[in-house]
């Protein structure tokens, strides 16, 4: 049984590359040692096959096969629009 994909939901922040657009995910942690909430960003390279997004919408990506030496993420679904 093939295992689920995972699965992330960030912003787009730059749409110039042709059929890839990177998605920058926030999550927050506890800090191991001090109990504080860390709010930590990581961007990814992300598939976007019609070149659909913009930036400023929130996306869904999942993990894919390699497409790329950078990208591994495939842009699943527009979830909010850019105003």
């Amino acid at each position: 049984m093939r295992e689920q994909r995972k699965r992330l939901i960030g912003e787009v922040t730059s749409d110039k590359m042709d059929k890839t657009v990177v998605v920058e995910v926030t999550t927050t942690r506890r800090h191991p040692l001090y109990g504080k909430v860390v709010r930590m960003t990581k961007k990814y390279k992300a598939h976007d096959e019609n070149n659909e997004c913009r930036v400023g919408d929130r996306v869904q990506i999942i993990e894919s096969r390699p497409i790329s030496r950078h990208k591994r993420w495939a842009v699943v679904s527009i979830l909010e629009r850019a105003k």
